[in-house]
């Protein structure tokens, strides 16, 4: 059976940052302690032969992609780049609560609804994550990484028990089982530290 093993990039904040919502228009890299994850997916994935890996264009994806593979080759998948948060692209959460209010960001965190003026399409999402899914091989393992606004969506197009919380921690990773009956999912928000 085919394997896809969806894994969220490392930190792109340390303690006692400024935490910042950062999408698609803000390329920043991974930060000392995104570097540790990223080294921490590498041990835990050694084991793992991927036939096919993929990420976005962003550096924190491509600079975690790398980490986990040393050097084997990666395709840029342009629907895995992060969405864009629209005003509150680079603002920090406090500000991105003071404008949307509680209930706008618990409605993305826990039924992916995206907030006012972010733009985002996601139907065009999980039909990406549809066709996705169907071009990987139903018998080798496919590394994707990508960020966590992408990563929720894929939640809506596969089998799973409803109960999975679909942010994706920094990090961690989901695993989606690949048969004929359809991709299911196996886990979610799995940390290597954990």
């Amino acid at each position: 059976m085919g394997r896809v093993f969806v894994v969220r990039h490392g930190n792109t904040f340390d303690k006692g940052d400024i935490i910042r919502r950062v999408g698609g228009k803000t390329d920043l890299p991974l930060s000392r302690s995104g570097i540790e994850q990223a080294k921490r997916l590498k041990t835990h994935f050694e084991t793992v032969q991927f036939n096919a890996a993929f990420s976005s264009d962003l550096k924190r994806t491509r600079q975690t992609v790398e980490a986990i593979l040393g050097g084997q080759s990666y395709e840029i998948a342009e629907m895995l780049t992060e969405i864009d948060y629209g005003p509150d692209e680079g603002k920090p959460e406090d500000e991105v609560i003071n404008r949307l209010g509680q209930q706008a960001l618990r409605d993305w965190d826990r039924h992916a609804v995206p907030p006012e003026g972010w733009h985002i399409d996601p139907q065009a999402l999980r039909k990406d994550w549809v066709a996705f899914l169907a071009s990987c091989s139903r018998s080798t393992d496919t590394l994707v990484v990508t960020s966590n606004g992408v990563a929720r969506f894929l939640l809506d197009v596969v089998e799973r028990n409803g109960s999975e919380d679909r942010k994706l921690r920094t990090g961690s990773y989901g695993i989606i089982n690949l048969s004929d009956r359809g991709p299911k999912l196996e886990g979610w928000n799995i940390r290597p530290e954990d």
